[in-house]
């Protein structure tokens, strides 16, 4: 019998098997278009917002808050700062020089009824060779919040020294948008060593690359890219997380493209 039921399926017959299944899919992609597209989706951008406002003790923002305008303000007139004469206001930013032992300090005091992300260009009138030499102050160079001041340090003292201001920008931004900003290391958005180097920021277990793209460096020395522009993007994005695009620029209406924003 077992013979013949052999012979039977070896010459008359065949078993019926199953279908074979369809392979498993996966998203495919570099590490990196894997990331963006993990990242890219309303839902993960609104549970990063949630996640940081808690980590912050603020009240999480909602998606179109995120996307509105952010109130600027520059004054790109040319200021001389000299010790014991009259502050001056510009852009929403209180200005005076002090000395401090053996440096000269810019005392910035916010007078806007938010907190504000804030760039003072200065040059002193020595000249910057000298400047890295003196102790700098810790500060948040970022940011200035509501009602408050910093003062950061400028340059060695020497007799008859000044500060000339030739550029201050302001932007009015949120308490999530403010605690972005102070973990975004201040040499990304294009501020000098000379400033950068005192600044303090937020503490976080997961700190902030100070690496800039190639294309991102070169748009700030052509002035396609500003200083606003830089810090239009990440009051909105989490710096841990996002990369700036090389095609954004400052919102100049609310929503003017999607969030999060990706190249």
């Amino acid at each position: 019998m077992l013979v013949a039921v052999i012979t039977y399926l070896r010459f008359c017959g065949a078993l019926s098997l199953p279908n074979k299944p369809p392979a498993p899919t996966a998203p495919t992609g570099t590490q990196r278009q894997l990331l963006t597209q993990s990242t890219s989706t309303p839902g993960m951008y609104l549970d990063f917002l949630a996640r940081d406002a808690a980590s912050a003790g603020v009240r999480a923002p909602t998606q179109d808050e995120m996307g509105r305008k952010l109130a600027y303000r520059v004054d790109d007139a040319r200021h001389v700062l000299e010790l014991g004469k009259p502050a001056i206001e510009v852009a929403g930013l209180r200005l005076h020089v002090e000395r401090s032992g053996d440096a000269v300090v810019l005392a910035i005091q916010n007078l806007v009824g938010s907190d504000v992300a804030y760039e003072v260009t200065t040059v002193p009138s020595i000249g910057s060779a000298l400047c890295n030499s003196a102790r700098p102050l810790p500060i948040n160079a970022m940011v200035i919040a509501k009602g408050t001041s910093e003062t950061r340090t400028e340059c060695v003292f020497r007799d008859g020294i000044s500060i000339v201001v030739t550029k201050v920008e302001t932007m009015e931004v949120g308490p999530l948008s403010s605690y972005y900003l102070s973990e975004v290391p201040p040499t990304l958005v294009g501020i000098e060593d000379r400033i950068a180097r005192g600044h303090r920021g937020v503490d976080t277990k997961e700190p902030c690359s100070a690496v800039s793209s190639q294309v991102v460096r070169a748009g700030l020395e052509r002035g396609d890219i500003g200083w606003r522009d830089l810090v239009d993007f990440y009051a909105r994005h989490r710096c841990q997380t996002y990369q700036f695009p090389s095609s954004y620029r400052a919102f100049k209406s609310d929503n003017a493209r999607p969030i999060p924003a990706l190249d």
